[in-house]
């Protein structure tokens, strides 16, 4: 699948000098981000949520915008320490207004079209300075159709989807499963093996936790179908397992051959 990115060809003379430059990150420790990365389809619309229905009848919001150097999946927890002013001031929109935020990718390619919102679960900490520790969930998932850098901070209007093909077998998402943790403990990571229930879908849980670039992420987060994207976790962990297994056996050998003085 060709990734799609929503080009920026004037945020750089807004946030920076030049295609190097970046603007402060907006969230840390556990994710930063890149520039902001604005559009040219500025709309001129007012803050706050506003919901409309297109040409075929799908629900349209605007919704504030958060450009992160990750990718939010449904259900999956985000913790994020706020400290830059223009995001200070979107996250106490969205607590005023209990709403959601949306989270998208932004690489130096631009910012991906498909993005997922983040619920605010509960404000963890906040400082005298206005900054705050929050803790989010991911939510709906959106395709971004038009792009609103009028105001302090990123607005989007958004189209939101769900799946819409066949989910995935319980066989699936069992091999799928097993193939996940059998990677995590070659790779060195958990042994405990959580317990999912297979008669839901499993495919962003597992993923969240997997060894995966951006770009397969993003991949993943556009398919509209669980069963197409077990199907394609599947075969990313049956390309990566022949590999790892060979340097277990390998590492195993070696340790066999004798000792260091």
């Amino acid at each position: 699948m060709r990734m799609r990115w929503v080009k920026c060809r004037h945020c750089w003379k807004n946030w920076g000098e030049g295609l190097d430059s970046q603007c402060s990150p907006a969230a840390q420790p556990l994710y930063r981000s890149q520039r902001p990365i604005t559009g040219d389809q500025n709309q001129g619309l007012d803050n706050g949520p506003q919901q409309e229905k297109d040409e075929h009848n799908s629900s349209r919001m605007k919704i504030p915008l958060f450009p992160l150097e990750v990718v939010l999946f449904p259900e999956a927890a985000l913790p994020l320490h706020i400290f830059e002013d223009r995001y200070k001031e979107m996250i106490s929109v969205c607590l005023a207004e209990k709403i959601s935020f949306g989270v998208v990718c932004a690489q130096r390619e631009g910012l991906a079209v498909v993005g997922c919102t983040a619920e605010i679960v509960r404000v963890l900490q906040k400082y005298p300075d206005g900054r705050m520790d929050i803790l989010c969930q991911g939510a709906k998932r959106f395709e971004i159709e038009n792009l609103d850098n009028s105001g302090s901070f990123l607005q989007a209007e958004v189209d939101f989807f769900g799946d819409e093909g066949l989910p995935a077998s319980r066989a699936m998402r069992e091999e799928c499963t097993a193939l996940h943790f059998e990677v995590l403990e070659l790779m060195g990571g958990e042994k405990a093996h959580r317990a999912f229930d297979l008669d839901e879908p499993v495919a962003f849980r597992l993923a969240w936790a997997s060894p995966t670039d951006l770009a397969f992420r993003i991949e993943l987060l556009a398919m509209r179908s669980d069963g197409e994207r077990t199907e394609r976790l599947i075969a990313f962990y049956s390309a990566m397992l022949p590999k790892l297994r060979r340097g277990v056996q390998a590492s195993a050998t070696a340790g066999r051959n004798g000792h260091v003085m």
